[in-house]
This record gives C-alpha cells, sequence and structure tokens, in this order.
C-alpha cells in the first residue's frame, strides 16, 4: 500500500473529552496524532468546516468547541491566524450563511481573528487536470472537475462529526471534501458516490501539502443521516492524517464493519488510506469498550424518493429530474421536508432534550 508520505502503520487518537475540558482534549488529540508532522506551516490552512443543516442541530454539523479547539491548537503552536482561513460550501439545500450563525462558526471565526471565506463566492475556480487515474469523476464533468484555485496548495483540516448517512452508510472525513472540492452540480456524484469520494480523496492527495480531520463526538448521530437522526452523548473525538483511518474508526465505533462501507472498502484497495484497523495504531481509548451500535438502515420519505431516482426504476429520469431547468423541484421538496415538516414535527423535540446537557449548555455559552 503506498502511504503518501504518512507513516506506514497511520496513527489516529480516539480521545475522551467533556464540556469543561474540550478545548485541551483537542489540542492533546492533535498533538497525539503528530499533526505538527503532516501539515506543511509554510503554506495557508483551510479549516473546512461542515454545515449539514442551516439549522443547530447535535451531530450534524462542526461543533463550535471543536472550531475553537483546532483554532486554538494551532495558534498555540505558532501557526498565524492570518494564515488560517475557515473554508464554507453551499449546497442547493443548506444555507451556509445561515448555518454559520446558527452553529455560532463565525462567533469563533470573528473571535481570534480568522478569515471566513464561502468558497463559492471565490472568483477563482478552475478547471482541474487529476494526475492520477480517476474512477468516475472525470466521466461524470467531461467538461472538466472544476475545483476553488484557493485550495490548491493549502493545508487542510477536516472538521467533521460522527454521524450516519443515508448515501454513505457514515460521513466523515472523507465525505467532507465533497462539498468544499466541487461545485453545487456535485449532486450529479450521488449515483457513484462512494467512487466519487474515493477520487476525491485522490485529488486532495496532489493539491493539498497536508491532509488532516479532527472529528467531534460529543453527541453521535444514528439514523437517516446527516440532518434526521436520533443522537446520543458520547463524549469522543477523534484525530488523525489518514482519512481513510479517522473514517473507519467511526464506522467501527457506531458498530459498523469499515470494509463493508464502499468508498472505505475502494480507498484501502487503491493505496489511498487504510481502513483495516488492525493495521492502524488506535492510541487512547479501546475502541471495543466504547463502541456502540447504530441503525444505519433507516430511511426517510425524502431519503426514499432520492434513492428510488439514483439507484432504483426512476433513475432511468435522472437526468431530466436533477440535471435539467426542472431540478428546483427536488430542492425545494427537499427543504419542505427537512426545514418544515421533521424540524417541527420531530428535530425541536430532541434539539431541546440536547440543550438540558453539558455539551448543549456549552453551546449556549458560544
Amino acid at each position: 500500500m503506498s502511504n503518501y508520505g504518512y507513516p506506514r502503520r497511520p496513527l489516529v487518537v480516539l480521545g475522551s473529552s467533556s464540556p469543561a475540558t474540550v478545548l485541551d482534549d483537542y489540542a492533546l488529540a492533535m498533538r497525539d496524532a503528530k499533526y505538527l508532522d503532516v501539515l506543511d506551516r509554510r503554506s495557508r490552512t483551510a479549516l473546512k468546516i461542515n454545515v449539514s443543516w442551516q439549522h443547530w442541530y447535535p451531530a450534524c454539523s462542526t461543533a463550535p468547541w471543536q472550531l475553537e479547539g483546532v483554532i486554538r491548537t494551532l495558534l498555540e503552536d505558532g501557526f498565524a491566524s492570518s494564515a488560517i482561513y475557515g473554508a464554507h460550501n453551499r449546497t442547493v439545500v443548506v444555507s451556509a450563511k445561515k448555518g454559520e450563525k446558527a452553529n455560532k462558526h463565525l462567533s469563533v471565526l470573528q473571535k481570534y481573528k480568522i478569515p471566513n471565506i464561502h468558497l463559492y463566492e471565490d472568483p477563482e475556480w478552475v478547471v482541474y487536470d487529476p494526475k492520477g487515474k480517476l474512477l468516475v469523476l472525470d466521466q461524470i464533468f467531461p467538461d472538466g472537475i472544476r475545483i476553488p484555485s484557493r485550495l490548491i496548495g493549502s493545508n487542510v483540516i477536516h472538521l467533521p462529526t460522527v454521524k450516519t448517512h443515508v448515501f454513505t452508510t457514515i460521513t466523515g472525513a472523507m465525505k467532507n471534501a465533497f462539498g468544499g472540492l466541487l461545485y453545487e452540480k456535485r449532486h450529479w456524484c450521488h449515483r457513484q458516490i462512494h467512487e466519487t469520494l474515493v477520487d476525491l480523496l485522490s485529488i486532495q492527495k496532489e493539491i493539498h501539502p497536508g491532509i488532516f480531520a479532527v472529528m467531534d463526538g460529543a453527541f453521535a448521530g444514528s439514523g437517516p443521516g446527516p440532518r434526521c437522526m436520533t443522537v446520543s452523548e458520547r463524549n469522543l473525538l477523534i484525530a488523525g492524517a489518514d482519512q481513510v483511518a479517522v473514517d473507519a474508526l467511526s464506522a467501527r465505533l457506531m458498530g459498523l464493519d469499515p470494509m463493508s462501507i464502499p468508498f472505505l472498502r475502494i480507498a484501502h484497495e487503491n493505496g489511498l488510506g487504510c481502513a483495516d484497523l488492525r493495521e492502524v495504531d488506535v492510541v487512547g481509548l479501546d475502541v471495543d469498550k466504547v463502541a456502540w451500535e447504530v441503525q444505519s438502515n433507516v430511511e426517510t420519505f425524502a431519503s426514499r424518493g432520492q434513492k428510488l431516482i439514483y439507484w432504483g426504476p426512476l433513475q432511468i429520469l435522472e437526468k431530466l429530474l436533477l440535471r435539467t431547468v426542472i431540478a428546483p423541484w427536488s430542492f425545494l421538496a427537499s427543504r419542505l421536508y427537512h426545514d418544515v415538516y421533521w424540524y417541527n414535527r420531530y428535530g425541536r423535540q430532541r434539539i431541546e432534550r440536547a440543550m438540558d446537557t453539558g455539551w448543549g449548555r456549552l453551546f449556549q455559552s458560544y
């Protein structure tokens, strides 16, 4: 297996945390995972923030303490605030600008005077010609794969959370690049989402001097993520440079076999990282003692409809429904279901319960 400059046996930290110690816990985990050996101090560093919903919902998006813990550690270790930037993407169903406020990202960035960049507003999007062989992206976008030029030459630190996903079983470090690197038509990739994530990891290894991930597991999401999840308090965090190994550990924590998840298995087989935890040095907590089981095959009305289009009998209509002028119908349907129906019917009650925890009170303190 090629190690792309990382240790032959990847190192991943599985740490515990609490609302009272979380910032120090992030610093300890990052240093124990030897992040300084991975990032190039001479380069800018992008903090790829995850906004999976414009509402705050536990385990859904990057947590404010996660963002602050990473920023504070970087500054303590000599990174200049002017060389760090928060990186947001936009999706057709989620408002990043509402989400950065509701999830307290903007206030954290402003506190430390970190530039806040919405990648979709950058004027410089370039057609990138990958050096390595791709699985699907060059076929999905035959006119060229457009990526933000700002990310080329920047380190990247991914800031995902421990949660499930209706399309990819779990979503974590690898899925976090889906929003950052591809522009709004990335929903064209959903039919081949697993291969797409592998292609994106391959591209990242070409354009970023260093890649690192810090995953928050204060809360964890189960069921039809990344939004309509049941939530449990787990008090965990994960840090590591091997994006495949980080996601594999997250999957194992949730009681899943990493090699049964296609994007992890394919990345492993293509030498882009290690999904076999027997070949990973996991330091900190014993995963077998803190693992639990999630519901990873639960569907919502919205996800069932999407899967019918991507992989079911309606796939013959995919281009008509999702790639023509009538595509906004699906975006509106998603917003009505998630933001109007589900959020008010189920989400508010779950948020209220989460707010009555130490993590919920910490969130409100931001």
